[in-house]
């Protein structure tokens, strides 16, 4: 009799809440948890992109609505001196500098890997330009780099390079090298870090096994270390191409795009037109001249991780 009790309880037990079938349903719970995600995207990158676009075809101004124009804007730049400085300015930018803090983070990446005292110290060190604030150490290098002041000058006057003042920021091309050093150095470390942690999960005893099979120290790297690190590698050159194609404060800080408008990047040019001449829509265009160049560069790159994760 107890066993048909139980049975029978068990039978007519109420199904659980709408609610709670719902929560335990995984799509249903993936959903619920990515709103947050999709409505702070939506607020701050989905709904100023969209913005972006509907002013760069029209003829807004700071306190104009202006008029749809259609491509009139692009036609406009794509026939600007300036904006043409402005691309070749960023493609030279972003390649010299990603290949530099490439190089010099993998190094500063190999030596870290290594055991010696103080280098839990000297890790920490190694962070320092990338964190403190980028306009802050920005004014530092400017003050560094100017022509009556700078420290660089009295270092070289001293050792006998120079003999007299080298406008640094005064001129195109020296200017041009000058924020090239700025970004490299304030990017070596997030470079040096991330490859630090690519080379930990790569187990010790496999360059141990080719050692004792003959093979050099260079033939270790490139046939063990390089293969095993290189999609580490380019996750971290995605984000680095990402972030110094749209740089800004540097080049901001440093020139304002000058002098004569030879330093112009991307961002900077799009704010002097948009925000320091009022021409919303020209700067509007300016800035969404470079969405398609990046969106290719990061299709390309995210297919060549894809391609060298399955292989």
């Amino acid at each position: 009799m107890a066993i048909s009790a139980v049975s029978d309880t068990t039978l007519h037990e109420a199904p659980p809440p709408r609610r709670q079938r719902l929560l335990e349903d995984e799509r249903w719970l993936a959903f619920v948890l990515l709103v947050p995600t999709i409505v702070l995207l939506g607020m701050f990158i989905a709904y100023p992109f969209i913005q972006g676009i509907l002013l760069s075809v029209t003829s807004s101004r700071v306190g104009m609505r202006g008029d749809f124009v259609g491509l009139a804007n692009f036609y406009k730049i794509f026939n600007d001196g300036i904006f043409r400085t402005a691309v070749y300015n960023t493609f030279l930018y972003t390649g010299v500098t990603t290949v530099f803090k490439l190089a010099l983070g993998l190094w500063l990446a190999m030596l870290l890997n290594r055991n010696f005292r103080g280098k839990a110290f000297t890790r920490a060190f190694i962070l320092l330009p990338f964190i403190i604030p980028t306009v802050l150490s920005t004014f530092a290098w400017k003050w560094m780099f100017d022509p009556t002041f700078s420290v660089l000058n009295w270092l070289l006057y001293h050792l006998g390079l120079i003999t007299g003042r080298i406008n640094w920021l005064g001129d195109p091309d020296l200017a041009m090298i000058s924020i090239i050093i700025v970004n490299i150095w304030r990017g070596v470390p997030f470079f040096a870090i991330s490859l630090l942690a690519g080379l930990q999960t790569i187990s010790p005893e496999l360059n141990e096994a080719a050692a004792i099979d003959g093979a050099k120290p260079w033939q270790r790297f490139w046939h063990i270390t390089w293969p095993l690190l290189l999609p580490v590698t380019m996750v971290v050159m995605l984000f680095s191409v990402i972030q110094t194609f749209a740089d800004f404060q540097i080049v901001y800080v440093m020139t304002g795009g000058g002098p004569a408008n030879a330093t112009h990047l991307f961002a900077t040019y799009a704010y002097q037109i948009g925000i320091g001449t009022g021409l919303l829509s020209e700067g509007a265009a300016i800035s969404l001249a470079m969405f398609p160049v990046l969106f290719l560069v990061v299709v390309i790159q995210l297919l060549y991780i894809r391609r060298v994760e399955v292989r």
